[in-house]
């Protein structure tokens, strides 16, 4: 991330400059808060957090009428899926949830809490949990 952040400060790339500067400080924060060296998840688990809070905040930009600021948080959002993990696809994500899902015997929507502690420690950094939660719901109903 950081000879990242020097490369893109080298070829004046304001947009990869302003992500990696916004990362560099959640990661710096959390750093500060554990009084510790981050471990690999959860270093992916705040690059998700910023992910999906790009993507909602591209979603209200859109609802506002603001089309380009909602591109420029799109832009942020695939600057920061370049350090994660390969995405899950939703098919994949279904794959997986059926195996849990039989692991756990899990027959009704009910069941939903338990599927996904189980899916997310597995799927952690691959896939965000509200395109989990949504498939997970719709296989348990």
């Amino acid at each position: 991330i950081l000879e990242d952040l020097k490369k893109a400060m080298k070829e004046k790339d304001a947009v990869r400059l302003s992500c990696l500067r916004m990362l560099k400080t959640a990661l710096k924060n959390l750093q500060v808060d554990k009084q510790r060296e981050l471990q690999e998840e959860e270093i992916q688990s705040v690059i998700s957090s910023l992910i999906k809070k790009g993507k909602e905040s591209a979603t209200e930009y859109r609802k506002a009428g603001r089309e380009d600021l909602a591109l420029k948080e799109e832009a942020e959002v695939d600057i920061f899926y370049g350090y994660m993990p390969r995405q899950l696809t939703p098919e994949d994500i279904e794959t997986i949830l059926k195996e849990i899902i039989l692991e756990l015997s899990a027959e009704k929507p009910s069941d939903l809490g338990k599927v996904m502690k189980t899916a997310m420690s597995r799927m952690v950094g691959k896939a965000q949990g509200k395109e989990v939660n949504e498939i997970a719901r719709r296989l348990l109903t």
